[in-house]
This record gives structure tokens, sequence and C-alpha cells, in this order.
């Protein structure tokens, strides 16, 4: 069992390049009991201009390797991929700037607002949580939706809310033959959202 200094702490985070993690994480990481990470993490978060802040109950962020919000988005509520809006600027589909983050999660919806910055999640159907992968962003791996999932998801979600559809989606960007299967996933599993099905076919005609 290591015998925790701050520094050393720091030099192992940074190594690691671990920016954001449970108290169960840091206990792994570090090999010590879950009483210890959890005293060690909170007696330290506390400190004036500390390497360490509390996210939430049980979450933290390393300070001198900060976490960007994507990775604070797939960390805070799970099961969850960053989708919607935040995907299609990320990709570039639709020209506006996103302030916040938005996961889909199968979970109830929830919102958080950590470090200035506001976090969405809104819930789907178990059987629609899918299409999503880790990638490489910024150095970080984060999970997030391929475009043409993040398009469905975002379509679906205007559904529900029957609004309109953001009229400068820039297409030519989707694989059109992976959002057809895509499509007809839906279709099978969606027979009755008769909104959905005529967003797609609008943005399609």
């Amino acid at each position: 069992m290591l015998k925790l200094s701050s520094g050393l702490v720091e030099r192992k985070l940074i190594e690691l390049n671990l920016a954001v993690f449970t108290i169960g994480e840091f206990s792994k990481t570090f090999r010590i009991k879950l009483s210890t990470a959890r005293s060690f993490l909170s007696r330290n978060s506390r400190k004036e201009n500390s390497s360490f802040s509390r996210l939430k109950i049980g979450l933290y962020s390393f300070n001198l390797n900060p976490p960007t919000r994507l990775e604070i988005a797939n960390k805070l509520y799970k099961p969850s991929y960053v989708s919607f809006e935040s995907a299609l600027s990320y990709y570039d589909i639709i020209p506006e700037t996103v302030y916040g983050v938005t996961s889909a999660t199968t979970k109830r919806s929830k919102n958080f607002r950590v470090q200035n910055s506001l976090f969405n999640y809104l819930r789907i159907k178990k059987i629609l949580f899918f299409g999503y992968q880790p990638r490489k962003i910024k150095g970080k791996t984060i999970l997030i939706a391929e475009k043409e999932k993040a398009l469905l998801d975002y379509i679906y979600l205007l559904s529900l809310n029957k609004q309109p559809i953001n009229e400068r989606l820039d297409l030519e960007k989707i694989e059109t033959e992976k959002l057809g299967y895509y499509v007809k996933y839906y279709k099978r599993n969606l027979k009755k959202n008769k909104v959905f099905i005529n967003l797609i076919k609008k943005i399609y005609k």
C-alpha cells in the first residue's frame, strides 16, 4: 500500500493522464482503502488553491490536468454518451455554438451545473441506447454518438417535444448508408411515433 503525499499523487495522476475520477477509481489507482481515498480527496479538495475539486458527491477532478467538459459529461451521470446538439456541433453538422453538454442516458433525465457549465442528460429508451463509441478528443477518450446516431437522437427528441427541425443541418457529412440502417431500426421499434418518421422524411425530401 502506498503512503500518500500530495506530490506523489499529483505525479501519478499526470503520468496516467487522469483528470476526473470517482473515489473508487482513486482507491484502486493508489491501492488504498476507500476510506483513505475518501479522506484524502475530501481534505485536499477543501484547501485553498487545491489540486483537486469536488464535482459532485464521490466525483473529483484534478486541477493540474483539468478535464474537458466532454470528459466530465461522461463521468457525471452513467450510463451516458454525448449526443444531440452537442455531438452535432462537434461534427460541424449544425453551425450553432453549443454552450452546455447534452448526453443520452437510459436513466431519468437530469441536469447538473458544474464549474460554471451546464450538463444535460436526456432519457432515451434502452433499445435506442447504441451507436456511440470511444473517440479521442483533445487527448481524452470520450463516449460520443456517431454522426448518424447523434442526428437520430436529435430528431427523436424533437419528435417527443413536437419541435421543428433545424433547417441548417449540414447533411453532407452524414453517411446515408449507415443512417438508412439506423432509420430502419428506429422504424421497427418506434412504429407509433409518426412525428419521428415525418421528420426523417422532411429532411430527406
